[in-house]
């Protein structure tokens, strides 16, 4: 089995308060798809299309086949990474927003970077997303 989306969770509820902060207060969630108080309902179609894209792009070459037609092309995701470690950075979201952070080490593959931001005068190690930084 392959982790389809690292560093997601996939939840399906009745959003009420309680519910809502069972979820908050998950160890290792940062935060919610959409913004801390709104979060963003995903659709069956949405989630089957995350967690299966093989299915639909096998679907799509048969399809192809009975008419005739050739196979689509492979999509394949190309990442390009525009931080380097030691790179200073100015965190954009979370609890951290707004603070300047300097790179230490890069995961491409969970698409997070370790470093360090400085609070009450020391700095302190955290880990962020690609999405949560932006290159200064």
């Amino acid at each position: 089995r392959q982790n389809k989306l690292p560093g997601y969770v996939l939840v399906r509820m009745d959003l009420t308060n309680e519910s809502w902060g069972v979820v908050r207060n998950t160890p290792g969630v940062t935060g919610f798809v959409g913004n801390a108080y709104d979060p963003y309902p995903l659709t069956l179609d949405e989630i089957v299309k995350m967690l299966a894209p093989e299915a639909e792009e096998k679907a799509a070459r048969e399809a192809a086949e009975a008419e005739g037609k050739p196979a689509p092309a492979r999509k394949v995701e190309v990442q390009v990474l525009d931080f380097e470690v030691g790179d200073s950075v100015t965190v954009t979201d979370g609890p951290f927003a707004t603070l300047q952070a300097t790179i230490n080490e890069i995961n491409a593959d969970s698409k997070k970077v370790k470093g360090l931001v400085e609070i009450f005068g020391r700095e302190t190690p955290v880990e962020l997303s690609f999405d949560q930084i932006q290159k200064n």
